[in-house]
This record gives C-alpha cells, structure tokens and sequence, in this order.
C-alpha cells in the first residue's frame, strides 16, 4: 500500500523533473508522471508475481485503491503548493545558505529543502520532528548519506526559528 513515505517520494520526484525540465503546465507534467509510474510497475509486475501494485487504479482492493488515491492527493499537494510558493521559498531558503547560492545546491537538496521548508509551513498537524526526519531520508537515499547532515541542519534551524515566530505570535502558517 502506498504511504506518506511513498508520497514524498513521489512528490521529490515530480519536483526534480520539473526543476531539470521547467514546464509551465504543471497538470500535464503531473499526469504523465502517473501514467509512466504505473506502466513501469506494470512492467515489472509482468516479470515478477511477486511485486504489490500500488499504483493499481482498478484494483478490486478499496482499501488499496483509497490508499493510493491518498497518498497520491498528498504528493500532489505539496507539488502543487512548492510550486505555487516557489519564489518565496527560494527566498528563504537561500537566506539561510552561508556563502552558498540556491543554484549551487544539487538538484536533489534544493527540492528536499523546498518540500521541506513547504511542509513545516503549512502542515503543522505534522510534528516538524517527522518532517525533519523524513526529508532527510529522502536525500539521503536520492542523494548521499552527506546530504542528510546538511539538510538536517538547514530544516532544523528553519524549524526552530519558525517555532520561535510562532511563540511570539509572528508566524501564522
């Protein structure tokens, strides 16, 4: 069953592309990414009986198939939301680089810290401990095992100084 794990993934992935390959239509981008990822695990499926669909529209499974429409309704949330925020967060995100410009970043990191940045923003249901930990893992396992100090470090700070803003009635997400 897909996850909010999964989710990310997706929506780390869907970023990624549209930073490498800028498309002003963001729905057709989003929708050929679906299709692509469903006909890869269809395909993989088809040599291997052992592989889960999770990208099983049809799948006579609800709880699968809510599963999935939930986890892909997450991703593209936050798709929908970094893209929509872009120039602030690159705003803010390159004001917390020291001696380092946004571009300079490696294409994974940007859009890990944007997501992130996005996330600890607008979804404060989720504790910033979990979004932390989550953001690290994917750059980490898209990037490599250095990148996760480094975007620790950047989200943590980012977490705390919003908790601060907050506190002191400053920030309202």
């Amino acid at each position: 069953m897909a996850t909010r794990r999964q989710a990310r993934e997706w929506a780390l992935q869907l970023l990624v592309q549209l930073d490498l390959n800028p498309e002003s239509r963001l729905d057709p981008v989003i929708d050929a990414f679906w299709q692509q990822l469903r006909e890869l695990e269809s395909e993989r499926a088809a040599e291997d009986d052992r592989v889960e669909l999770v990208l099983n529209f049809e799948s006579q499974d609800t709880a699968k198939a809510t599963a999935f429409a939930e986890a892909r309704d997450f991703a593209e949330e936050r798709v929908r939301g970094v893209r929509g925020a872009m120039t602030k967060l690159d705003k803010t995100l390159e004001s917390r680089l020291r001696n380092w410009s946004l571009y300079r970043l490696g294409t994974v990191e940007r859009n890990v810290l944007r997501l992130g940045f996005w996330e600890l923003q607008n979804c404060t249901e989720i504790p910033a401990p979990i979004i932390i930990n989550e953001y690290v893992d994917l750059a980490k396992f898209f990037s490599e095992t250095k990148s996760g100090r480094f975007v620790n470090g950047i989200l943590d700070s980012y977490a705390k100084d919003l908790k601060k803003a907050e506190q002191e009635g400053e920030f309202t997400p």
